[in-house]
């Protein structure tokens, strides 16, 4: 398990051996399970073996059968697991049933989403956020969770809220959930008057969605980059989850044309509900936007798994709808290899060496800035103002000074024309 400092360094690893369970009860798990290897990585597990069930549905009591169960003890102790990683969200009493049978740590997927996140949230609000979804998994499960955590102490599934929380009444975590929510209130109240003031001034919203380590952060910076804004670089890793709180930059490009790039959380196949409502506030920024880039990992094999998965989490918080342009990303790991034909709604680039990123620009002007209007406008010398609103605003055809005033030939949005249309000399 990763134990990160304030700038997202790896200060401390402590080693845990997990074994992988997954159910297959309809559809193939494979892509689930390889996914869940890689979640278990990330937080520093090293995994010793999968094991994979299929049975018509779910043992209520235990999950996966009993004899598997019993299978499971046998494999613990001859890899000398520690842990016990199952690929879907278990209940109190199922944790608390398999655990008296095999002895060791049990964890699901969603407290090992939670136990990553926890690890890396940075901002107050991610911080909150993330305790906020731990409290509303654990409140029914404060039965299964208090007999193994009481036993083992710490680890995985213990991070943020930690263990006090559990060994207090429900409402005492209820009084704390209420808290989080009131003052998560008050940060969604703030970004929405920054939205206000972004809409007012016409700026439009290009948001990056995907799913996680498909080089959301790595095409950020590189916009940056391309406008000289280094400096207002995000992390970028090669790794799950390596940030989780919404950045926003805003870019403007060497036509004045501006708007706000968005980098939202990555997404991953059975994300929590309780994650997603957690984020809702923040992933609600998506909503907004005039354009979704969906990333797409190329050189993944499976990238139509992880289609599917952002297209499910997408659906979840009403975003299924917005215009998106798919950027097939890290084409540089694909030399010699097939990858998808770029066409007006997909583009294949590479965020790392640069290669087709023009077309990103490209892609953006056309479908956020098409709607703008050329016209000719005389302002008056007194209007200063105004010429130099249209300077860092609009893009300029043509500028001159004319007996009456300054003569512009510009590009502006429909909004700044309806405001300065008087001045049309047409």
């Amino acid at each position: 398990m990763l134990k990160f400092g304030e700038n997202n360094e790896v200060i401390q690893q402590e080693e845990y051996r997990a074994i992988l369970v997954g159910l297959q009860v309809n559809e193939d798990i494979s892509y689930s399970m390889e996914e869940l290897e890689g979640l278990a990585e990330a937080a520093g597990v090293e995994v010793l073996a999968t094991m994979v069930q299929s049975l018509e549905k779910p043992n209520n009591a235990t999950f996966i059968g009993k004899g598997k169960v019993e299978e499971l003890a046998e494999m613990c102790k001859k890899l000398e697991a520690d842990t016990v990683i199952f690929n879907d969200e278990l209940s109190g009493m199922q944790l608390r049933n398999i655990e008296e049978v095999v002895g060791v740590r049990i964890i699901d997927r969603t407290i090992l989403i939670l136990d990553i996140f926890a690890s890396r949230a940075v901002s107050r609000e991610g911080k909150l956020q993330v305790e906020l979804a731990q409290l509303k998994y654990r409140m029914p499960r404060l039965l299964g969770f208090g007999k193994s955590l009481s036993r083992l102490g710490g680890g995985i599934g213990t991070r943020g809220p930690g263990e006090k929380k559990l060994e207090t009444d429900r409402r005492h975590i209820q009084r704390r959930v209420d808290d989080i929510k009131a003052e998560l209130a008050e940060t969604k109240g703030n970004r929405n008057v920054q939205r206000a003031k972004r809409e007012k001034a016409g700026v439009p919203i290009v948001a990056l969605v995907g799913y996680t380590n498909a080089g959301k952060s790595a095409i950020m910076n590189r916009l940056l980059e391309h406008t000289e804004r280094q400096d207002k670089a995000v992390l970028e890793k090669d790794m799950l989850f390596a940030t989780l709180d919404t950045a926003q930059r805003s870019i403007k490009l060497d036509t004045n044309y501006e708007f706000i790039l968005i980098d939202t959380v990555g997404f991953v196949s059975k994300l929590p509900h309780a994650l997603v409502e957690a984020f809702k506030a923040t992933l609600e920024e998506v909503l907004y936007a005039d354009l979704l880039l969906h990333v797409v990992d190329a050189s993944y094999e499976a990238n139509e798994f992880q289609l599917n998965v952002t297209d499910k989490v997408l659906k979840e918080i009403g975003a299924e709808k917005k215009e998106r342009v798919l950027v097939y990303n890290k084409i540089d790991l694909l030399e010699n290899q097939e990858f998808p034909v770029a066409d007006k709604e997909h583009i294949c680039i590479s965020a790392k060496r640069g290669d087709n990123f023009n077309q990103v620009i490209e892609i953006i002007k056309k479908k956020i800035f098409s709607d703008r209007i050329t016209a000719k406008l005389l302002i008056p010398y007194d209007r200063g103002d105004i010429s130099s609103y249209l300077c860092e605003k609009a893009k300029v055809i043509s500028m001159e000074y004319a007996e009456l005033g300054t003569a512009f030939e510009v590009e502006l949005t429909e909004a700044d024309y309806n405001r300065l249309k008087n001045y049309d000399t047409i």
